[in-house]
């Protein structure tokens, strides 16, 4: 290896930023959480720079339509905590995508993600639709095939 051979570090004001679309009609949960996750960081590009917010925005429509494998349909469990005494409710998997079909794919996601403030922020590119309709056409997208 070279030895005045220098590593590439991306700066913010390089950074071209684009919106992509992720159809989540067949898909695994998981699977499409990783990929979700990979492209919000920017960690599929080839100049990635960790400390830099070069990831692109992601559109996800269908998301009412995610697959989970196995027996997860009826044993998965989404557990949150009120504050309250006796506050912890659990709400199974099935119930939740009737109530909000969008949250588990964007609760998914956002356990795929770093925990800090630069994931916090890649995570408000993160626009997540039940239907097939999106109204992002102003951002131009690009569709993904995953």
């Amino acid at each position: 290896m070279d030895k005045n051979a220098k590593s590439f570090l991306k700066r913010k004001e390089d950074v071209q930023q684009q919106w992509l679309v992720f159809d989540a009609q067949g898909k695994t949960l998981g699977r499409l959480a990783s990929e979700i996750a990979k492209v919000l960081r920017g960690k599929h590009r080839p100049d990635f720079t960790p400390h830099v917010d070069c990831g692109d925005g992601v559109i996800v429509i269908n998301a009412d339509k995610v697959v989970v494998t196995g027996s997860k349909r009826a044993r998965k469990v989404y557990r949150y905590y009120t504050g309250h005494m006796s506050g912890l409710r659990e709400v199974p998997y099935q119930t939740m995508m009737d109530r909000h079909p969008t949250y588990p794919v964007e609760h998914a996601i956002k356990g795929m993600m770093p925990k800090t403030r630069l994931a916090r922020k890649q995570l408000k590119r993160l626009r997540i639709f039940a239907g097939n309709e999106h109204n992002m056409q102003a951002q131009k997208p690009t569709i993904v095939n995953c």
